[in-house]
């Protein structure tokens, strides 16, 4: 059996992977929260139909499942909040810190060439 590395930067690639898996989980866990809603009705009217005519039914919540989950995506999107949200990670990330640090650094000594020039 081969030695595994249990090092920083392991741990921190299988939280990514972990996080990447949760994501597609939540894809299984909502279509299976919708079946459990749907068994709630099955006596309804509206239930009866779906369960009646699971062929067709069951292709259409699917088709529905997606263009809202694109709706929201896009209200997501116009509103900002992604953007929002990595620019607060971002700031937090020490690595990215920095990074704006020295972008910031450079950018006053450019100024400065450029005035010296200019004068």
């Amino acid at each position: 059996m081969s030695k595994i590395k249990a090092n920083k930067k392991t741990l921190i690639r299988w939280k990514v992977y972990i996080d990447r898996a949760r994501m597609y989980i939540g894809y299984a866990q909502f279509l299976m929260l919708l079946f459990v809603l749907l068994e709630a009705y099955k006596h309804t009217a509206i239930g009866e139909l779906i369960f009646n005519n699971l062929l067709i039914s069951m292709p259409i919540l699917f088709i529905l499942f997606i263009i809202a989950s694109l709706i929201i995506g896009r209200i997501d999107t116009v509103l900002g909040l992604r953007e929002e949200e990595l620019r607060n990670a971002s700031t937090s990330n020490p690595v990215m810190r920095e990074l704006l640090t020295k972008i910031n650094e450079l950018t006053e000594e450019i100024r400065d060439l450029k005035e010296r020039n200019n004068s």
